[in-house]
């Protein structure tokens, strides 16, 4: 079980919540924090993110914490949550165009105002409760349902230029990428501390997982 969780704190992000539920399964020291050093010696990291991407990212260079991210990517278990997903892409459509990360080859696209599954109008921003279909046997997924439902609040969703990183797809009038992976890096569109019983188990994972699959 992990000792050390950092949730990096940039000034985005439903920072306390995620913080609480890690505590809640059993992480031991979860720290809030923007500081490099702190960051670099946890045993894991967590990316969280609301809001728009522009200011999300915007926030995360001015201090210093786009390179610390890219750093300890190839270091440490990190696990980014829905903005803190998309970030991880190479480059996203919302704000009239923001360039990502680029952890992850891909794009994050806007759903539209003009979504439909079948004949009925979806609503933008995808809000709610959705089924996730894995589509990558990970530790992450450990005691988690295939379709278990997760809880989603997004206008924009990524598209992975690789599809072997896809470890997750829901439906919402497009295929969403509800999830992805690569070497120590897994990432969610919905928010797990939000996500109740599957959320949780889906953190407990995160803390006993060694960065290897």
């Amino acid at each position: 079980m992990s000792s050390h969780v950092a949730v990096i704190d940039y000034g985005m992000g439903n920072l306390h919540s995620v913080a609480k539920a890690l505590e809640h399964v059993g992480a031991r020291h979860v720290e809030v924090t923007s500081d490099p050093e702190v960051i670099r010696a946890a045993d894991r990291v967590v990316l969280p993110g609301v809001g728009a991407i522009r200011d999300c990212m915007s926030e995360l260079r001015q201090l210093g914490l786009d390179q610390v991210v890219q750093q300890i990517a190839g270091e440490k278990p990190l696990l980014g949550v829905c903005v803190g997903m998309q970030m991880l892409l190479e480059h996203s459509e919302e704000n009239g165009g923001v360039t990502g990360l680029g952890l992850f080859p891909g794009q994050v696209k806007f759903f539209g105002d003009e979504l439909y599954e079948g004949e009925v109008r979806l609503k933008v921003p995808h809000m709610g409760w959705n089924q996730v279909q894995q589509t990558i046997d990970h530790p992450l997924w450990h005691r988690i349902e295939q379709n278990a439902r997760f809880y989603f609040v997004h206008s924009y969703y990524g598209v992975p230029g690789k599809p072997t990183q896809l470890a997750g797809r829901c439906q919402y009038g497009v295929d969403v990428a509800a999830a992805l992976a690569q070497d120590n890096v897994f990432a969610t569109q919905f928010h797990p501390e939000k996500s109740h019983a599957n959320g949780l188990q889906l953190l407990q994972n995160f803390l006993a997982w060694d960065g290897r699959w």
